[in-house]
C-alpha cells in the first residue's frame, strides 16, 4: 500500500487519467487499461471508481468522502483503422440517441407558377428558385419527387389583375390549371394551395378594399370562392394566408356545403408583419402598392396574441396551424405547439432562405450545415412540418443521415 494521506481526488483523477492516456497511446488493450486504473485507485486507498474506456475516450468517476461525485473525461489518441471504427461507432450511436426526428414527408416545397411564362425562369430574389410556366410546372414536381419530396404549396402569378382579384377564383386561373396539370401526370403528389388575394389584386393587398383599408367581411366571400375553386380543380389541401378574421370558418362552411368535408385547411394562424417577406413579394409580384399589412398581420412584439389566433383558428375548424416566419419566432412555435393538439406547420420564409444563400455565396458560412441546423431548430421547437425553399436539399440531407 502507498502511504495513507488525505486524498485530493481531483489530483488523483489527473494522475490516473494521465496513466490511462499513456497506456492507451502505447497500444494497451482497453480492459487492461481499466484494470490498471482500478489497481492504482485501490493502492491509494480510494473507493472503487467507475472506469469506462472506448478507443478514443477514458472516463473515471469517484465519490469523495463527503459524497460529491468527482469525474474526469479525457479524449484518447486513435490511429489507423481505429479512427474509422470510432467514427462509425459514434455516428451510429449519435443518430440512435437523437431526440428530434425529421422525415422528407414533413417537408413542403413552394412552387411559383406564372401564367404568362413558357418554360421556367430563375427568380433573381431567390437564387436557385424558379418561376414555372403551366407547361413546365410538372418539371418542378419531377425534381421534388427525385429528391424525395412529396408535398408542394402553389403560388400563382396571374396574367391579369384587378381591384377585387377576380382571377383568384377563375375556373381556368393559373393555380387551378397548375393543379390540373400536376394531378394529370402525378396524381399521388400532394398539392396544397395558398389562398390569398395579394397576388391577384392590382393594389397588392390581401383583400377587398374599402377606401384605403381592407374590408375583412367582404374579403371572406372571395377567399371562400377561391378555396373552393382550388379544391374543385383537384387540390388536396387549402392554406389561407390572408389573416382575415373568420376566414377559416367561411372556407370550411363553403367546402362542407359542396361535399368537400374531408379536405383539410392549413391556417396561417400566427403570421407576423415581418421584414423577412421581401424576396417572396418580389418573386410573387405581391408587394402592396401603398401602405403596409400591419392592419391584419401580427405585431412581432406579441407572443400571447399568437395563442389567441391559433385558438380562434382551431375553433373555426382548422386542421393544421402555422407560425410564419420560422427562425425569428421559434419561441412562438414552441408555445403554440405545447398549447394545441393540432399539427404545427412553420414557414421558413424567403428572407431566411436569401440570407443563408447570400452568406454561403460570400464564403462567410457553410451553407449546407447552416441549412441543416436552421431546419432542425424549427422541428426541435415543435413544428411537425416545414415549408421551405430548401425542401429538396433537406430531404437529401435526411436520407444521408446528416440530420433526422
Amino acid at each position: 500500500m502507498y502511504p495513507t494521506l488525505e486524498l485530493d481526488y481531483n489530483k488523483l483523477l489527473d494522475m490516473v487519467s494521465e496513466m490511462g492516456y499513456r497506456l492507451m497511446k502505447s497500444g494497451a488493450e482497453i480492459y487492461r487499461v481499466e484494470e490498471s486504473i482500478q489497481r492504482l485507485l485501490q493502492a491509494y486507498g480510494a473507493p472503487r471508481g467507475e472506469v469506462f474506456a472506448i478507443p478514443n475516450c477514458l472516463m473515471v468517476s469517484l465519490t469523495s468522502p463527503d459524497g460529491r461525485p468527482v469525474t474526469q473525461i479525457r479524449r484518447m489518441p486513435t490511429h489507423g483503422t481505429d479512427i474509422y471504427l470510432l467514427e462509425k461507432y459514434n455516428g451510429l450511436c449519435r443518430r440512435l440517441c437523437r431526440e428530434t426526428r425529421l422525415s422528407p414527408d414533413s417537408l413542403i416545397y413552394p412552387i411559383f407558377v406564372d401564367e404568362t411564362l413558357r418554360g421556367k425562369r430563375p427568380i433573381e430574389a431567390l437564387p436557385g428558385q424558379f418561376h414555372y410556366g403551366l407547361d413546365a410546372v410538372c418539371e418542378a414536381v419531377s425534381d421534388c419527387l427525385a429528391a424525395g419530396v412529396t408535398h408542394c404549396i402553389l403560388f400563382g402569378l396571374p396574367r391579369e389583375k384587378d381591384a377585387v382579384g377576380s382571377s383568384a377564383w377563375a375556373k381556368h386561373g393559373v393555380v387551378q390549371e397548375a393543379i390540373r396539370a400536376i394531378k394529370a401526370k402525378y396524381p399521388d403528389f400532394y398539392v396544397i394551395t395558398d389562398v390569398c388575394m395579394c397576388e391577384y389584386t392590382d393594389h397588392g393587398h390581401c383583400g377587398i378594399l374599402c377606401g384605403q383599408s381592407v374590408d375583412n367581411d367582404k374579403t371572406l366571400e372571395v377567399l371562400a370562392k377561391t378555396a373552393l375553386s382550388h379544391v374543385e380543380a383537384g387540390a388536396d389541401m387549402v392554406a389561407p394566408s390572408d389573416m382575415m378574421d373568420g376566414r377559416v370558418a367561411a372556407i370550411r362552411a363553403v367546402l362542407d356545403e359542396h361535399g368537400y368535408e374531408t379536405t383539410p385547411i392549413m391556417a396561417y394562424s400566427a403570421k407576423y408583419a415581418s421584414a423577412f417577406y421581401g424576396p417572396f413579394r418580389a418573386a410573387a409580384g405581391s408587394a402592396p402598392s401603398f401602405g403596409d399589412r400591419k392592419g391584419y398581420q401580427m405585431d412581432p412584439h406579441n407572443r400571447k396574441e399568437a395563442l389567441k389566433e391559433c385558438a380562434l383558428d382551431e375553433a373555426e375548424g382548422a386542421d393544421i396551424l402555422m407560425v410564419k416566419p420560422a427562425l425569428s419566432y421559434l419561441d412562438v412555435i414552441r408555445e403554440c405547439s405545447d398549447a394545441f393538439d393540432l399539427p404545427m406547420c412553420a414557414y421558413s420564409v424567403s428572407g431566411e432562405y436569401a440570407m443563408i444563400k447570400a452568406a454561403g455565396a460570400a464564403g462567410l458560412v457553410d451553407e449546407y450545415r447552416i441549412m441543416c441546423e436552421s431546419a432542425l431548430s424549427v422541428f426541435r421547437a415543435g413544428a411537425n412540418m416545414l415549408i421551405t425553399y430548401y425542401a429538396k436539399e433537406l430531404a437529401q440531407a435526411i436520407q444521408k443521415g446528416d440530420i433526422g
